[in-house]
């Protein structure tokens, strides 16, 4: 693996509020080997002129859904598994242009897609998957419509489908053998269904999900893997419920409150908006064809997640970067930098999505700084993003270096 050397580059450190000039960054076997405000020497590095330019930690996305390429996730799991698992791949190579080089994926990423990113067959972020998030019957990852008999999830009842983000498991029993199958099928972490949905066909916003034995019974299979569960949850009643059970993440909380913000906060629980998908859902849902019923959740909670931004500062809440964008809408990924910053400013939204990010993963140190020890995820900007946020967005335009794992993906500079 080559030894790369960027000089005299403004460091970006997203536990500092300011850009440190003058900095060099020695990376070494995928490594960042060593960071200094005095110039370094490498006699074998290839040496990349950074004067003028930021050089900052990749985006860590920690709500993205890779294998969403419709927007319409009704009619997903019907299509060609091939199909499904093409569209994939450009989906992720354009995430990691645009600086995101680490994605939790929210329901849908398997093994083997991780697999395939490692050893450098796909390129795409470097990925933290949940298998298939799990839901209850007529939650929302249940996408069967309403009629006079309810199909098996898949096919023949007994496989899944590429296309297929979820997956239905009622009971304590059963949902302990469905954490135990994504667990054993390669999963980080667990995904489940804590509150209803938008884009799903059948649950209201307002409903609970899961029983408060099924949640539990989640938690201790996760945590007898030492690992966590995240949970798709809106409502104030419902995130209190997920939270007290020990959920260690919660998605979206559009309708959270004050009392619940604060609780999430003493329980150490994240929060991980996603608001972007709401302005692409509002926007654009129906042009590629997300059902009518879905469309008009939407009003319901795209102004509250603006507002709960406030409520989780306030209180406390640690905030982690998402998006939860599905097919077309992908492209759109890096609009959250802006409609955060609008409300927390540029330095908290950039912590989100690096610092924070880490955390989630428990990759303090690991990913979100360039520190040495880290893992070399290096993005060299054309701007200074604490000023000006618009050098974040677009699919990357003013990002002229991505680098993931001291491999170096795009390269615009002058050599």
């Amino acid at each position: 693996m080559t030894t790369v050397l960027f000089k005299n580059g403004n460091l970006l450190d997203p536990t500092v509020g300011e850009l440190l000039e003058g900095h060099d960054v020695l990376v070494e076997q995928g490594l960042i080997k060593e960071v200094s405000d005095r110039p370094l020497q490498a006699g074998s590095a290839r040496v990349i002129d950074a004067k003028g330019k930021t050089v900052m930690p990749g985006f860590i996305d920690l709500h993205g859904h890779v294998m969403a390429t419709q927007l319409n996730l009704s009619t997903q799991g019907v299509l060609p598994d091939a199909l499904v698992m093409m569209r994939s791949v450009p989906i992720m190579a354009a995430m990691l242009r645009r600086g995101f080089t680490t994605l939790r994926d929210a329901g849908g990423a398997g093994w083997g897609l991780k697999c395939a990113v490692e050893e450098g067959t796909v390129v795409g972020p470097r990925l933290f998957i949940s298998g298939r998030a799990i839901s209850q019957t007529g939650g929302h990852g249940d996408p069967r419509p309403r009629s006079d008999h309810l199909r098996p999830m898949s096919f023949c009842g007994c496989c899944f489908r590429a296309g297929d983000i979820g997956r239905v498991a009622d009971g304590v029993d059963d949902v302990r053998k469905a954490v135990r199958q994504e667990l054993q099928m390669g999963a980080d972490q667990i995904k489940i269904m804590a509150s209803g949905g938008v884009a799903s066909p059948t649950d209201p916003i307002a409903s609970w999900g899961y029983s408060e034995d099924e949640i539990r019974a989640i938690v201790h299979e996760a945590r007898a893997r030492q690992t966590y569960v995240m949970a798709h949850s809106y409502t104030a009643e419902a995130i209190e419920r997920a939270v007290n059970l020990g959920v260690r993440t919660i998605e979206h909380g559009n309708l959270v409150d004050e009392r619940v913000a604060r609780l999430m906060a003493e329980k150490g629980a994240y929060a991980v908006p996603t608001l972007v998908t709401y302005e692409a859902l509002a926007n654009e849902g129906a042009q590629y064809g997300l059902p009518q019923e879905s469309v008009a959740k939407i009003a319901s909670v795209r102004q509250a997640g603006l507002d709960s931004l406030a409520l989780f500062k306030r209180a406390g809440v640690k905030m982690g970067f998402g998006t939860d964008l599905l097919g077309p809408s992908q492209r759109l990924q890096s609009e959250e930098f802006r409609i955060r910053a609008e409300v927390l400013g540029n330095h908290e939204v950039i912590q989100s999505a690096t610092l924070v990010g880490a955390e989630v993963l428990n990759m303090t140190d690991k990913l979100g700084r360039l520190v040495a020890g880290a893992h070399a995820d290096v993005l060299v900007v054309d701007g200074n993003p604490y000023k000006d946020i618009s050098c974040l967005l677009g699919q990357g335009e003013r990002i002229p270096l991505v680098m993931k794992g001291g491999t170096i993906h795009h390269n615009h500079l002058n050599p």
